[in-house]
């Protein structure tokens, strides 16, 4: 068993604010050396239309171009380093598993990826214009999974990046739905008008527990609404042409999850479901890019959160309402095992 971490980072105040904040954590730990080798690699992979994200970003979440300039600030970066490397827009994200279930009242999620891809941070973000929220990052400024303070709920699936067009990565549609959707129906009005550089399902549940899975690809969308789950690929026969070619595991587990949802159980017990690999979702193929990293379990009308990285692992519980009320959450890092010897860049 391999022993990993993931810190927890609180702020509030501006976007400008957080985007130091962001940096000046990202500077005092391993990932920085990491994100500066990669610097060279992502220049040579892709392209940016500077102005273009600049018009993307003032159109969909015109704040957070505030975020990119503090943190530009604290990295000492210049500001189109940063929004190419940062901003999710033609990156390509590597593919990656994901299993949610969202019914009765619990919204629960494994994160499936390989360990050196993974971040360890534990955002609880409250800006002075959005949204608060919780969540997993991705990409710095992105988010994995997460809850908003109107108990909003996002996770992703990876479906396809094949054919991949002009548009934002998964991480960041997820966290830019979180600063600016208070609702299932407000997600799925953002989802469907974003553009999409890749194919992913996008799970959502609320506070009037109304849930739904939005089909995205640069193609098209397609939304089911008061679906009980989701996995990693499309359902709806129009876009059904986006699935890999291999999606009997992901169809298993889809079909897995629906029974289990049928059972309506507490945020601890929904926890140990997702957490413990004994019922068939938690995953260990770390090698194979499809290893369960963190599960988290979120309840929207209470606004508390169960998160635990690893197997097995002992949940640290979180009432964001309270912290968003401005109570300060006394955990600085969590600590977790995974049956791998994959290394963890972030540590």
């Amino acid at each position: 068993m391999q022993r990993f971490y993931v810190d927890v980072i609180q702020g509030r105040g501006s976007y400008y604010d957080l985007g130091r904040l962001a940096g000046d954590k990202l500077k005092q730990s391993p990932l920085f050396a990491v994100h500066q080798k990669r610097r060279k690699k992502s220049l040579r992979s892709y392209d940016i239309n500077f102005q273009q994200v600049k018009r993307y970003f003032y159109t969909y979440a015109p704040v957070m171009w505030e975020e990119f300039e503090g943190l530009a600030e604290s990295l000492g970066w210049s500001l189109y380093d940063v929004i190419h490397e940062y901003s999710g827009f033609q990156a390509d994200d590597v593919n990656s598993g994901c299993s949610a279930m969202m019914s009765g009242g619990v919204f629960a999620r494994n994160y499936d990826f390989h360990p050196r891809t993974y971040e360890g941070r534990l955002l609880l973000w409250q800006p002075d214009h959005g949204y608060a929220s919780v969540g997993i990052s991705g990409r710095m400024v992105g988010r994995i999974d997460g809850m908003n303070e109107k108990g909003l709920v996002i996770g992703f699936h990876f479906v396809n990046r094949r054919r991949a067009e002009d548009g934002f990565t998964c991480s960041v549609i997820a966290r830019i739905v979180l600063d600016s959707c208070a609702t299932t129906e407000e997600a799925i009005a953002l989802l469907s008008s974003i553009p999409h550089r890749h194919s992913f399902n996008y799970s959502l549940y609320d506070a009037s527990l109304q849930s739904a899975v939005v089909e995205a690809s640069p193609r098209g969308i397609h939304v089911y609404k008061e679906t009980t789950a989701c996995a990693n690929h499309f359902v709806s026969g129009e876009l059904s042409g986006e699935n890999r070619y291999h999606t009997i595991e992901s169809k298993e587990r889809l079909h897995a999850l629906k029974g289990y949802s049928q059972t309506p159980r507490s945020a601890e017990k929904a926890y140990e479901l997702f957490n413990d690999p004994a019922y068939g979702i938690f995953k260990k193929k770390y090698g194979s890019w499809a290893g369960t990293l963190h599960t988290t379990v979120y309840e929207p009308e209470s606004l508390h959160v169960l998160i635990g990285i690893g197997e097995q692992a002992r949940p640290l519980p979180v009432d964001f309402g309270r912290w968003v009320s401005g109570e300060r959450l006394p955990v600085t890092r969590l600590f977790g095992r995974i049956h791998s010897k994959e290394s963890f860049v972030h540590m």
